[in-house]
């Protein structure tokens, strides 16, 4: 019988289950009014997102709960690592930008590799949201949901934190670089 990739084993669902109620309960800040006991069952329903958060964890986002969605009723999980994830970095923003690149070009893109881990690329409001519980991105740098208009002119923009202030900016989305990553967003 063959399985579903996008499904962990028990073993591994359980260990990543114990890993994210740590950080759940070490973190109480990111989601006040949230309780560990809600999200868990939440997640036990939909082991699809339990793979996806699983991905996120092993490329180096340690993902947590940084909010609740009242109308969707469902929890939202930010990548919460430091720094950009290490397991996510050097990669062009799309295909198009990928393909583009004629020396060099990195094995992968921010977007394709978010879809093919279920997740979503922050958008710069939810980056900036995420500042606001904690301090991220001082030594690397993210990509983020680029809008339309400035993808069409062959840019992309992406985000840090420095001196005491996120700072937005813009790059040609062909680009890359070693402290340059993506941070993801699951809704479950």
């Amino acid at each position: 019988m063959k399985q579903d990739t996008h499904i962990l084993p028990a073993e591994e669902a359980q260990a990543l289950l114990a890993t994210l109620k740590t950080r759940f309960e070490k973190n109480r800040k990111r989601h006040e009014n949230i309780e560990w006991s809600d999200v868990e069952g939440r997640l036990q329903s939909r082991p699809e997102k339990l793979w996806s958060l699983y991905e996120m964890e092993n490329t180096g986002g340690e993902p947590d709960v940084v909010g609740y969605d009242a109308d969707t009723k469902e929890y939202h999980f930010f990548d919460c690592s430091l720094e950009s994830p290490k397991g996510r970095r050097s990669l062009c923003y799309d295909r198009e930008s990928q393909e583009s690149r004629k020396d060099f070009p990195p094995e992968n893109n921010a977007l394709d590799l978010a879809m093919e881990m279920g997740i979503e690329i922050l958008t710069e409001e939810q980056y900036r949201a995420l500042q606001q519980l904690g301090t991220f991105d001082t030594k690397t740098s993210s990509w983020l949901r680029t809008p339309a208009d400035i993808r069409q002119l062959g840019g992309a923009i992406f985000a840090d934190f420095r001196y005491g202030h996120v700072f937005v900016y813009h790059n040609g989305a062909q680009s890359y670089y070693a402290a340059r990553g993506f941070r993801g967003c699951l809704r479950v």
